[in-house]
């Protein structure tokens, strides 16, 4: 996802008076800008960067709809259309089969061995930020029966 565009969609909200799309891609910008300064680049923000923040904004605003208690049924459903909104810019994830068949082979000799840590290190370096670490690990888990 490319900064410029995330700030102009936020610009476009504000002018369709859409409050819940605004604040959330506000979050955005403010978390990709926060991280922007913490990796010591305040112009030309790299597209990973702002990939990074956006996913990490996404596992929190999932976080706050599952903590959310039900009887707190208006602020479920502001969280439900915040992780909404943060989806559509959040990168394209691989699924279980196509992490499966990476596995199966660039990492054949190592999943050969089925050691379940050393396949971790070496798939999570190669699929940080491509693949959810959750599914990851299921993935890896099964490789390793």
């Amino acid at each position: 996802m490319n900064f410029e565009t995330l700030q102009k969609d936020m610009i476009t909200a504000m002018k369709a008076r859409d409050k819940e799309r605004k604040e959330t891609i506000s979050i955005l910008v403010s978390a990709v800008k926060k991280l922007a300064i913490d990796e010591g680049t305040r112009e030309n923000i790299p597209d990973e960067l702002v990939d990074r923040a956006i996913i990490k904004e996404l596992k929190t605003a999932k976080e706050q709809v599952e903590t959310c208690p039900a009887d707190r049924t208006e602020l479920r459903e502001q969280y439900t259309i915040r992780v909404n909104i943060i989806s559509e810019y959040a990168p394209k994830m691989l699924s279980e089969e196509d992490i499966k068949e990476i596995i199966n082979t660039e990492f054949a000799d190592i999943a050969a061995t089925k050691n379940k840590g050393a396949i971790m290190k070496e798939v999570m370096a190669k699929l940080k930020g491509k693949a959810d670490g959750k599914v990851i690990s299921a993935v890896v888990a099964d490789i390793c029966k």
